[in-house]
């Protein structure tokens, strides 16, 4: 599959903005595979962010929590502009895939376990943590697996990857409010409870997807 079949379609890489820093990049010495690496860097920092906003309190978890977010965020944009320098400045290398893909596995199960950290008040938390890691990796991997058999890739929902990151990111926002009602990390934990619930959910719409139409041929 080339890189441009399996690429997630987003309505944000039609906006103006998006498409000057898009060109603004590809104007200078950056790489496509450099903004990828970036990537895990930041949502290595959102992770240890999350992690320090189980181990402190008052203003230090809101900081914390609102690093999180942001980092969730800087993680996501560097997922949107490797892809458009890449096709629309014209930099793919044939290393291109390794490079999509692979940042992607680091940085979804550093943001997901690194939650369950955060919330220690929930001793479930990290289980759910890990287990909505595993399942994050395993929707990428059967969309992947679909690819490789010659199928479209499949990008459906409902937990794919912008979805979970943007359920992360209004947890972490909203739990920086906690102290408003006195809350102790219950919207982080339901947020796990939820990114479970629906990558297992995006898991089965996916390998049953691929299975309808390896046997029709649809």
């Amino acid at each position: 599959m080339s890189e441009a079949s399996n690429r997630r379609p987003l309505k944000i890489r039609d906006q103006r903005t998006v498409n000057r820093i898009a060109a603004w990049l590809s104007q200078r010495n950056v790489t496509p595979n450099q903004i990828s690496v970036c990537s895990v860097i930041f949502a290595a920092a959102g992770a240890v962010a999350l992690v320090a906003a189980g181990r402190t309190g008052d203003a230090y978890q809101v900081v914390s929590l609102i690093c999180a977010a942001l980092m969730i965020q800087c993680r996501l944009l560097c997922n949107l502009f490797d892809g458009m320098v890449a096709m629309e400045g014209g930099k793919q290398t044939p290393a291109g895939e390794l490079f999509n893909d692979v940042p992607d596995r680091i940085a979804d199960p550093l943001l997901i376990v690194a939650c369950g950290f955060a919330v220690p008040e929930y001793p479930s938390a990290i289980w759910l943590a890990w287990l909505g890691a595993l399942l994050a990796v395993l929707t990428a991997y059967i969309r992947v697996l679909g690819a490789s058999l010659g199928l479209p890739a499949d990008f459906r929902g409902p937990m794919a990857k912008q979805q979970r990151m943007a359920l992360l990111t209004l947890a972490c926002l909203a739990s920086a409010l906690q102290f408003l009602w006195d809350g102790h990390g219950e919207l982080l934990w339901l947020a796990l409870i939820v990114l479970v619930v629906g990558s297992a959910l995006t898991c089965l719409r996916r390998l049953f997807g691929a299975y309808r139409q390896l046997n029709t041929g649809a």
